[in-house]
């Protein structure tokens, strides 16, 4: 045994007078202790409290590439993974922006988009397929403005369901049963009925038409009258009287002028061998004119269906008187 085994503090002792001799470190071997204290606590087991780890000592979290059907991770506030739901969709956008952006857009030719058309240019021209029935010998020809989209694709007279055409006809006693507007080309067969129009173009309302085209028709629609001398004929809606009366008169009509019904002495068509159609103003059968009611309507156009219905019977009693002589 060493004398410093035996007593440790001598040991101890001589060690700290011999440094407090010189402040220079020397350069003695010297024996790990553990001054005295070995601080037990330092070795025992306790739970490690994560609150007390600094973020500096966190390791930062890796952000590996995954297969899109893999499961994303994040480390929550309390030190458990939870899924980072809106990775995915984020990277997913971003992808889809990226595409959008370098994707070129589908030429359109010379179309312009409905967003970007001016509220005062026309929509294209529809094509109209609707032929007159004027032909010689009939009791009453029906003008219209011009047809609709519907009428001009179809060939049909007043062939949208909204127009009340048909159906005042038939209240009125023009027809003696309610047609469909596939009938149209049948009507002079049986009822000597014609239709034809002032303006030829189509368009979705009356309204879309210029004055100029109106104007336009005017000795258009005289010249079929002139042609084929019907008994009588309809202007169906003011603004075609208005038209009629602005190119015979060389101005407007004035307000208290205009009434509906009968235009008696006003005649069209007239020449020197003849002496003119008898002229009747109905109202719009168009189901976007709101400016009289059903009933007021139905009452102007029974007033012409009366006429009609008289001189349908007059010709079939000449007709009949024909056959039995």
């Amino acid at each position: 045994m060493h004398a410093f085994e035996a007593c440790p503090e001598a040991h101890f002792e001589a060690d700290e007078a011999v440094a407090g001799a010189s402040s220079e470190p020397m350069p003695v071997e010297r024996i790990a202790s553990f001054g005295g204290a070995l601080e037990l606590q330092r070795f025992l087991h306790t739970d490690k409290d994560t609150s007390t780890i600094t973020k500096a000592s966190e390791p930062e979290p890796k952000v590996e590439k995954e297969s899109p059907n893999s499961t994303h991770y994040k480390v929550t506030s309390n030190g458990s993974p939870g899924p980072i739901r809106s990775l995915r969709r984020r990277t997913r956008r971003t992808t889809t922006t990226s595409l959008t952006q370098t994707t070129p857009s589908t030429p359109t030719g010379n179309r312009i988009p409905a967003r970007a058309r001016s509220r005062d240019e026309q929509p294209p021209t529809v094509g109209n397929y609707l032929k007159d029935t004027v032909e010689p010998g009939l009791v009453l020809l029906l003008v219209g403005v011009n047809p609709g989209i519907m009428t001009g694709l179809t060939g049909f007279a007043y062939a949208h369901p909204t127009n009340l055409f048909w159906k005042l006809l038939y209240s009125s006693g023009i027809t003696t049963r309610l047609h469909p507007p596939r009938d149209t080309y049948d009507l002079p067969r049986l009822y000597r009925v014609g239709n034809t129009n002032i303006v030829e173009r189509p368009t979705r309302d009356a309204q879309m038409l210029s004055k100029q085209e109106m104007n336009d028709g005017v000795p258009i629609l005289e010249a079929k009258i002139r042609e084929n001398r019907p008994e009588a004929v309809c202007l169906v809606g003011k603004g075609i009287w208005e038209a009629v009366f602005r190119v015979k008169q060389g101005r407007p009509i004035r307000k208290e002028e205009f009434k509906y019904g009968w235009q008696d002495p006003w005649v069209m068509g007239e020449d020197s061998s003849w002496g003119g159609a008898r002229l009747f103003v109905a109202t719009t059968t168009s189901g976007l004119a709101t400016s009289h009611t059903r009933a007021q309507k139905q009452e102007i156009w029974a007033e012409l269906g009366l006429w009609v219905q008289e001189r349908r019977e007059a010709w079939h009693r000449d007709l009949k008187s024909h056959h039995e002589s």
